[in-house]
């Protein structure tokens, strides 16, 4: 195997490993969300139990990722490439972290009886989810116009989290005895909207791949 195609192989595997982290980290967004909704204390656990799979993968790309500029030289654009996937491996570390936070407000919550059905929350965190998997393709794809669209996609996010806490803050007059579970309603918005941001900081990385150019999307 020619040295070009050995570094391309391995830079291969750097996405590959890339793309498992992400759908591993998604999976635990989904599931910590699940466990909000229904009160799946059992759930939110294996969340919060699981994120050590993650680190582990973000700790394998980064060696990974030091190895192959060690050993292959890269030129400047073979070493973007491999800037960027450390960047993004950072980025979903970062996201993972939030499934596990998500899950620990649902266990501060327990089985207290919900102040009204968990419905706009989900929302607010489908349309966040739909921009974890945009910024990710966008990004091994290397498609500028699909992390351009997903970028768009925050302003969304915000005004709903907005929307949401105004709401929440409002019923703490009515119901001082679920002060604790509003607060932690409010901290899961808020990691929500966290999770719109890091997917926004991966469409950035993938338009920093193509073009070279480091943007702020979030502005």
């Amino acid at each position: 195997m020619s040295t070009r195609s050995n570094f391309d192989h391995n830079l291969k595997q750097l996405n590959d490993m890339l793309l498992l982290m992400a759908k591993k980290a998604e999976f635990s967004i989904r599931e910590a969300m699940l466990s909000l909704v229904n009160q799946d204390l059992g759930k939110a656990k294996s969340v919060i139990n699981g994120d050590h799979e993650i680190n582990e993968l973000e700790h394998e790309i980064n060696n990974k990722a030091l190895l192959l500029i060690a050993r292959e030289s890269p030129v400047a654009t073979d070493l973007r490439k491999i800037s960027a996937a450390l960047k993004v491996s950072s980025e979903i570390e970062r996201l993972a972290d939030i499934a596990v936070n998500i899950a620990k407000s649902t266990i501060h919550i327990g089985e207290e009886k919900h102040i009204k059905e968990i419905i706009d929350i989900p929302n607010m965190m489908g349309i966040a989810l739909e921009m974890v998997s945009e910024s990710i393709e966008a990004f091994t794809t290397e498609d500028v116009s699909l992390a351009q669209k997903c970028a768009k996609k925050d302003d969304l996010v915000d005004q709903m989290f907005g929307r949401i806490i105004n709401e929440l803050i409002g019923y703490i007059p009515q119901n001082p005895d679920s002060t604790n579970q509003i607060i932690q309603l409010a901290f899961v918005c808020r990691f929500v909207e966290r999770i719109a941001d890091h997917s926004t900081n991966i469409a950035e990385n993938a338009i920093y791949l193509v073009t070279g150019k480091q943007l702020n999307l979030n502005a």
